[in-house]
Formats: structure tokens, C-alpha cells, sequence
């Protein structure tokens, strides 16, 4: 198996959930890495912030810079980019983890929540990967993993969160045209999403969802570093499922990752 020894991983929203499991298995390779997000002070209800974050990778032998970054601010996202770039020497990894979320219809969605989900989601997503994009291009073995679904363009995705699968496909059209636009410059950009929900502290506010059913946020973090440490060249505009990706690094027994050990498991979201 592949490591990021060394290598420097620019994650947003990294203070929690699957941003901090991918941060956290990067680290246990002794990667160096950027921890944006927004989270500076603890929160009863999500707990983490980017200091938390930032102590628990070093414990694991990695390195960390904390970074306090709202991705819809092109100036901080620019500073926060440049300074993780000038202090580890470079990036070689960005993921675009950080997400906004409400599972509203029409009616019920205010402007201002579909400003921040179009925001953190679509725009934050581009806009992070254009910053990242010169020290990319410098990079050895250079990927941009969005995490967002398959572009699946079924009516019934739509019907009942319009404005959140609008923003949740805007990061993954960026897969679908960026992985070509940097084809040639050896840049892989790939998507990854789970097949079943993932049970994170953001996930109990959200109803009808049920943390219990589903998986722990290791099995992202595992798909994820099989992903970034492919050959970028050879492995680019995939839209990959998390069990699809640890089939292939040789992983059969998924139980591990089971909330609930041998109960039912729920799909996630855009998947038949």
C-alpha cells in the first residue's frame, strides 16, 4: 500500500467527522497537514475544533497547522492556501471536505441557507481547488478529492432537497470538468461518497436519519488514502463509492466499520 509520508494534505473542514478520519489516517503515515475550517471554539453540539484537530494528528506522528478558513472567503482561503504552502514547503493534496446541508424543499429553504450551502458546497469547492491549483501543478503526485456523489440525474434526487442536490452536484461537475482540465498537467481529481450514511455529529440534527445504521467515518478515511496515493495520472475523473474503493485496495470485511455490528445499514443519499 501506497503512504503520504511527508507528502502535504489540505483538507477543509477538518475539525470533525470524515475530514478529521482522513486527517488523522494521513497522519498516521506522517503526512503534514492543513487544517481548514471554520470551528475555533468548542461547540456542546459538534464538538472538535481546528486546535483539537491539530493535536490529535500530531499525536499520531503527523504534522499539522491549524487554520481558521470560511471556504466562501476567496482572501482567506488565498492567505490560508499560501501560508500552508510556505510552511510545509508546497501542496500536494487538497480534499474539499467542508459541506453545508439542509434536506428541505423549496418552499421551506430561506435564501440565506441556499447562499451557504451553494457557498460551502459548489463555490468554496471551486474556489479552494483554482487557490491550490499552482502548488498542484508542482507537486510529484498531485489529487484533488472532492467528497460528493455520482451525478446522478434521477427526478426523485431533487423532489425533495432541490437547492442541497444543486449545491451537492455543483461539487461534482467540478470533478467531472476539472479532472479533464488537468489531465494533462497530471492532475487527478476524483470524487468519493458513501455507500451507506456515515456517523458523524452533523448527521443527529439531520430527521429521519439514523446514526445507528450506519458506518463509522474510518471507511472514508481508509477509501480515501487508497485514492491519494494512486498514481494521479493513471487514476483521475472517478466518481468512486467507498466500498467500491477498498474492494479494490484488497479489503473484504467491511463489519469493522459497522456503528452497529451486524444490524441494518442505510443507503446514503443519490444512490439506486
Amino acid at each position: 500500500m501506497g503512504t503520504l509520508q511527508d507528502k502535504t494534505v489540505f483538507i477543509t473542514g477538518a475539525s470533525r467527522g470524515i475530514g478529521l478520519a482522513i486527517a488523522l489516517r494521513a497522519a498516521r503515515d506522517g503526512a503534514n497537514v492543513a487544517v481548514a475550517a471554520k470551528t475555533v471554539a468548542p461547540n456542546p453540539k459538534l464538538p472538535g475544533t481546528i486546535y483539537t484537530a491539530a493535536e490529535s494528528i500530531e499525536g499520531l506522528g503527523g504534522r499539522a497547522l491549524p487554520l481558521e478558513v470560511d471556504v466562501r472567503d476567496e482572501e482567506q482561503v488565498r492567505k490560508a492556501v499560501n501560508r500552508a504552502a510556505e510552511y510545509f514547503g508546497g501542496i500536494d493534496i487538497l480534499v474539499n471536505n467542508a459541506s453545508a446541508i439542509s434536506l428541505t424543499g423549496t418552499a421551506d429553504t430561506p435564501m440565506k441557507r441556499f447562499d451557504l450551502m451553494m457557498g460551502v458546497n459548489a463555490r468554496g469547492t471551486f474556489l479552494c481547488s483554482q487557490i491550490c491549483l499552482p502548488y498542484l501543478a508542482q507537486a510529484k503526485n498531485p489529487h484533488i478529492l472532492n467528497l460528493s456523489p455520482p451525478l446522478n440525474m434521477q427526478a426523485k434526487w431533487f423532489k425533495r432537497h432541490a437547492a442541497y442536490t444543486m449545491a451537492k452536484y455543483g461539487m461534482s461537475m467540478c470533478v467531472l470538468g476539472m479532472a479533464e482540465e488537468f489531465r494533462a498537467q497530471g492532475i487527478a481529481v476524483n470524487a468519493l461518497w458513501p455507500r451507506t450514511i456515515i456517523a458523524t455529529a452533523a448527521l443527529q440534527v439531520i430527521p429521519g436519519v439514523h446514526p445507528e445504521r450506519g458506518r463509522t467515518p474510518e471507511i472514508m478515511a481508509d477509501a480515501a488514502h487508497w485514492i491519494l496515493t494512486q498514481d494521479s495520472r493513471a487514476t483521475t475523473g472517478n466518481f468512486f463509492l467507498d466500498e467500491q474503493v477498498l474492494s479494490l485496495a484488497g479489503v473484504k470485511d467491511l463489519s469493522g466499520y459497522a456503528v452497529t455490528p451486524g444490524g441494518p445499514l442505510q443507503m446514503d443519499l443519490f444512490l439506486d
